[in-house]
């Protein structure tokens, strides 16, 4: 058999995308988890599990609500911004979801057609140029396995097996690695912590109240000793009044940063979507709406016929380039301690807030 398509990752843009293909398409979805049984092989994705409002708001045009068994609580209607390099504490209004990230993937892999074959536990090898198109090579269950396939689309996220192997010349993302612990909590939040600091990183890091844990993360930059920015980060929290010890659990995960480099959509036959091209915010390094909305291009182009597909792409997502483009502007007032502490200090756009102990709301709690 030859694949007209084969989709290497079935996170949310390889999900989205195989959903949305024209089932006169052959499609093979590849994906290292098993998203067809729940929590089965251990495999999670680092993620703090919130879905932003642009995420929200594509979902909808998909005709798509977020199912409730994929929520958790507390939902989050507050940004709690702690910028320790101008000693400012605001709060911001902002609406997001917030879910199990592991269940979410589960949920939009329910969603895709029978028609597409899937592959799950399933780790790519290589690809290989044939005269079919490519030869996929994968591992599942300590087997090499290999299917044949005339476009390859990486939906693989950071660490890209297909952009490393075919467009390694046209990186130029910045890279960095999340870190995240869990830890045990008997209090409920309802708002989402969003924490600068440049002796930690120059990007941000995060704390989110999720069904009973806190979790307390940092995007750091790779080659910058990120455990030790990491430990930093938490021994300013627990001085701040945050309460933890010992981590239920701990995870980490690549981030790329488009902050000069191009988006990478591909080439006449192999296409990059999602994180794996680069769409991904430099400014918050959300990528689920980036997830959607890459997919969704790259199907509505390959719908209209497999030749000539690439330009059709390139052409759809000249919104989502301009996007991260704003984004990268964006980043001038955010990521500069002057400017950020000039617009704290102004109040614009921020919240009053009126609960108990507002003026240092953790300082009566502990976290185990």
């Amino acid at each position: 058999m030859i694949y007209d398509i084969a989709i290497i990752g079935a996170g949310p843009a390889g999900a989205t995308l195989a959903r949305l293909l024209d089932k006169r398409y052959k499609v093979m979805l590849l994906d290292k988890r098993n998203l067809l049984c729940r929590d089965q092989n251990g495999i999670s994705k680092c993620c703090g599990g919130l879905l932003a409002p642009d995420a929200q708001q594509m979902l909808g045009r998909l005709g798509l609500a977020v199912p409730t068994g994929v929520l958790v609580n507390p939902q989050l209607f507050l940004v709690r911004t702690i910028d320790f390099d101008n000693c400012l504490e605001r709060y911001y209004q902002r609406f997001y979801f917030n879910m199990n990230r592991n269940r979410f993937d589960e949920w939009l892999v329910s969603l895709i057609p029978d028609s597409v074959d899937l592959r799950m536990e399933c780790r790519l090898d290589s690809v290989k140029k044939c005269n079919e198109g490519y030869t996929v090579t994968f591992i599942h269950q300590g087997k090499a396995c290999q299917e044949k396939a005339r476009v390859v689309v990486g939906a693989d996220g950071a660490l890209s097996g297909l952009r490393k192997q075919f467009f390694k010349e046209r990186d130029s993302f910045k890279r960095y690695i999340a870190i995240q612990e869990w830890f045990e909590t008997d209090i409920e939040v309802p708002h989402y912590g969003a924490i600068f600091d440049s002796a930690v990183t120059d990007f941000y890091s995060w704390t989110i109240f999720k069904e009973g844990k806190l979790l307390i993360g940092s995007a750091l930059i790779q080659s910058d000793e990120p455990r030790q920015k990491y430990h930093l980060l938490k021994s300013k929290l627990r001085d701040y009044g945050f309460r933890f010890e010992r981590p239920l659990k701990r995870e980490a995960a690549p981030i790329l940063r488009p902050c000069t480099g191009d988006i990478i959509t591909g080439n006449d036959s192999v296409a990059l979507i999602g994180e794996a091209g680069g769409f991904i915010s430099p400014s918050s390094a959300e990528g689920l709406s980036f997830a959607f909305k890459s997919a969704h291009a790259l199907a509505l182009s390959l719908n209209e016929g497999m030749e000539g597909f690439q330009a059709r792409y390139k052409k759809r997502i000249q919104p989502l380039v301009r996007s991260i483009a704003v984004k990268r502007a964006k980043n001038i007032v955010m990521y500069n301690k002057i400017l950020r502490g000039l617009v704290m200090k102004s109040g614009v756009l921020s919240s009053d807030v009126y609960f108990a102990g507002n003026s240092s709301p953790f300082s009566q709690n502990h976290v185990k």
